[in-house]
């Protein structure tokens, strides 16, 4: 039979790959959310991801979900554009540094739920590149030299990388305490 398969037929999975995905998309798709912040975004990048998998499937060596975390990672940073927006200028630093508000873990659950998305946006926020470094250094607890080899780029990189995102999200306006107050342009309205 020839490489194309007849109208109708579909090319059977190859030896362990439905074994994989169903055993990992899971996973793959969380890392895939916490990078784009889009289920759709992330259902597509996984797609796309596991797709290649498949084609390379016999080729594959090692972890197979670290290496289909490499083609997720790839295609989300290839995908982005390549503007700057991680710079976010303010107009006062905040009082109490972002950590002591984290670590004030509150009785309630619904405080605990918009904490969690308050800092899913603060992530979102980042540029490509660092939200990638932040997903793999927290979520996937990956070394410093395990995030350089997932990336594919020098220790120093991630280092870099993870020190500016921090610092942005240590200034975000989505970590603030209680919300600026508007801008009155030096006018008293009162």
């Amino acid at each position: 039979m020839s490489k194309r398969t007849r109208a109708g037929s579909a090319p059977s999975a190859p030896t362990g790959f439905t074994e994989f995905v169903m055993g990992r998309s899971g996973s793959l798709f969380r890392t895939a959310v916490l990078l784009t912040r889009d289920p759709h975004s992330a259902q597509d990048l996984v797609q796309t991801a596991l797709t290649k998998v498949w084609r390379n499937w016999d080729r594959v060596e090692g972890e197979p979900e670290a290496y289909t975390r490499r083609i997720i990672l790839n295609q989300f940073l290839t995908d982005r554009s390549r503007r700057w927006t991680g710079e976010h200028p303010v107009e006062a630093l905040p009082d109490q540094p972002v950590h002591d508000r984290l670590e004030q873990v509150p009785d309630d659950p619904a405080r605990v739920v918009t904490d969690r998305e308050t800092l899913a946006d603060a992530i979102t926020a980042l540029p490509p590149r660092q939200r990638a470094v932040i997903v793999l250094r927290y979520f996937h607890d990956l070394s410093e030299a395990q995030t350089a080899e997932t990336m594919r780029t020098s220790t120093g990189t991630v280092k870099s990388q993870h020190s500016k995102a921090l610092a942005a999200l240590r200034i975000s306006e989505h970590l603030e305490s209680e919300p600026a107050p508007a801008a009155t342009d030096g006018k008293d309205l009162s």
